[in-house]
């Protein structure tokens, strides 16, 4: 029982990780746009195109996948508790786009 507990606390759907950090308005469109392939994770040195809404998400995953025009490169920091404002929102996530020093606009 407690490994599940530690695992919850480490690890989120990543359905509602998405909504939490506010890249999409409802979990019902997190969860199509990962239904449609749209989104690719990458961990330990692997890349996977994830296609199931309950695919777990830990800190230093990293998400790769299409907003609008805009490519997003991000890495999870943190699970969150709740979706707060989106101050709070960015905090669960840190640009990787930045980090590399590549541009968000080409």
């Amino acid at each position: 029982m407690a490994t599940k507990t530690a695992e919850a606390e480490t690890s989120l759907r990543l359905d509602i990780w998405l909504w939490r950090a506010r890249f999409f308005k409802s979990r019902a469109l997190s969860a199509r746009a990962i239904r449609l392939k749209r989104i690719r994770l990458e961990r330990n040195g692997q890349t996977l195109r994830v296609f199931k809404p309950h695919t777990l998400v830990r800190a230093g995953d990293q998400l790769v996948f299409m907003r609008a025009e805009h490519l997003v490169h991000i890495e999870v920091v943190h699970m969150g508790t709740r979706r707060g404002p989106a101050p709070e929102a960015r905090t669960l996530y840190c640009d990787v786009q930045s980090q590399t020093g590549e541009s968000l606009r080409a």
